[in-house]
């Protein structure tokens, strides 16, 4: 096993023993490296204040992602290049494109949350070229500011290509280089840091995984940390020992069979999204509004589904889909629908040890109607009061196959059993809708919490049950496809 940490920070090479494995990288950054313009706002992933950017190898080149630092652990750098602010000025002094335009643009008023929008516009900068509209908006709805209003931030990220092309800059220009130093860093051994009572993992092939889980079975599994980040910083947990699968490859994979998409358990949302877009599009219209841009460049499908919670949006989307799960216990694996998995609040069925290893999407059905709705406070980057998903086969006019599935309105995420029942083999008529209605109160006793009452949210599934068939039944409905600001047609 390897004892200590590897990363480039901007242009030089670090290596670190004897660190605190659950160390955020804003809290390195801030109180070993004395770099001050990543900022501390929320400590939650929400305000993107302390956003740094993360830059990986990939086809040949390299892929930047901008990150909350604030709920990154240490670990997680490990092999990567990591960029902040004070990172992106020239040799001699002058303003690297995107702060040019900031400056330019009057982008800036109080300026705390200014470094946070500058990396996230980075990462745009050097990962795509000409984006819309809508793009720019998806990219920065994860940081927030109370001064400038968005418009001038928004003008600054269309200013910046014109001030300088991505090809000319400076950093395209290291990129080989860059790209061979960070692949000399990489290894096949397994990552142990911390002391022995407080020791976090990171093994590097999906065997390895396996065998430290069976040593370690009541270990805590660390996806994007996008959850278990806020453990760490809100609820001050000792999650120790951790295991993060962040290096696993087989657990990144995304594999695209005649009928369907199998999604490891380690593929971030951004990474999984345009292949789920493509046959669900209403699927990833969700994934675009599951946390900000840094979210979801840091979450995981897997992780939300093996996390169990009853208010993660991905898990109904999957259980109308009809989609199973790959689970592994040393060499052991089996299958199980995905439903299956969730048997009560806080209690999957996954033994000590086991650990999810990837899911799988079916595609639809030639004739299949499929879709999800979230419903927060928020439109953008909020926990889901309520989400509902499904998905439906006609036989004429006659309801051949339903599957429905909500999050947020009982323990777990849960199919509306005995309203699907009620629906079957009826005509596909407002009559039908309006009879299974109250059914559906068999199928859910919500909760009431300070994201809705338990009225509210029966209400809203009844309503969307209300809306999918006046989508399914008339003129095919308007979806905003993820990132492109279109609408299609499902």
């Amino acid at each position: 096993m390897r004892d200590h940490i590897r990363f480039i920070l901007g242009d030089a090479t670090i290596e670190l023993r004897d660190i605190d494995p659950t160390m955020t990288v804003l809290d390195w950054l801030r109180l070993e490296q004395s770099r001050a313009g990543t900022k501390e706002g929320c400590a939650e992933g929400d305000c993107g204040a302390c956003t740094v950017v993360i830059a990986r190898p990939e086809n040949g080149g390299l892929s930047y992602r901008a990150v909350n630092g604030c709920i990154v652990f240490m670990p997680m750098l490990d092999g990567c290049q990591l960029l902040t602010v004070e990172d992106l000025k020239n040799p001699d002094g002058a303003l690297h494109a995107v702060q040019q335009s900031m400056v330019d643009c009057h982008g800036s008023q109080c300026g705390f949350c200014t470094p946070g929008f500058v990396m996230s516009l980075f990462a745009l900068y050097r990962n795509e070229e000409n984006p819309t509209d809508q793009r720019i908006d998806d990219v920065l709805a994860g940081n927030l500011c109370r001064c400038t209003g968005y418009a001038p931030i928004a003008a600054a990220a269309k200013q910046m290509y014109s001030e300088a092309a991505p090809s000319k800059d400076r950093f395209a220009a290291g990129e080989a280089q860059m790209v061979a130093r960070l692949e000399a860093l990489a290894d096949d051994e397994t990552l142990c840091v911390g002391s022995e009572n407080r020791q976090l993992f990171a093994p590097a092939n999906i065997d390895g995984l396996a065998d430290i889980l069976a040593e370690n079975p009541d270990a805590c599994i660390v996806a994007g940390g996008t959850d278990v980040g806020l453990w760490v910083t809100k609820q001050l947990r000792d999650i120790a020992p951790a295991v993060l699968i962040g290096r696993v490859a087989e657990l990144r994979r995304i594999e695209e069979t005649g009928d369907a998409i199998i999604i490891g358990a380690g593929v971030t949302y951004n990474e999984a999204s345009s292949i789920i877009t493509a046959h669900y599009p209403d699927f990833g219209e969700l994934i675009r509004r599951i946390g900000g841009q840094q979210v979801r460049n840091m979450g995981t499908i897997g992780g939300n589904v093996a996390n169990g919670s009853p208010i993660g949006d991905s898990p109904p989307a999957l259980i109308a889909a009809g989609a199973t799960l790959g689970l592994r216990l040393g060499s052991e694996q089996r299958t199980i629908l995905l439903e299956d998995f969730f048997i009560d609040y806080g209690k999957q069925d996954r033994r000590p040890g086991e650990f999810v290893e990837y899911v799988v999407l079916p595609k639809p059905e030639p004739g299949t109607q499929y879709r999800c709705y979230k419903i927060s406070k928020r439109f953008d980057q909020d926990i889901s009061a309520a989400c509902g998903a499904f998905r439906l086969r006609l036989d004429g006019d006659i309801v051949a196959d339903i599957r429905i599935a909500f999050g947020g309105m009982a323990a777990t995420p849960k199919r509306a059993a005995a309203t699907e029942a009620a629906l079957t083999g009826k005509p596909w008529t407002e009559e039908t809708i309006e009879a299974a209605l109250d059914i559906m109160e068999q199928d859910y006793t919500p909760l009431t919490d300070w994201r809705a009452s338990a009225w509210y949210r029966m209400a809203v599934a009844k309503n969307l049950l209300r809306k999918f068939h006046a989508e399914t039944s008339g003129p095919a409905a308007p979806i905003r496809l993820v990132g492109d600001g279109r609408l299609a047609h499902a």
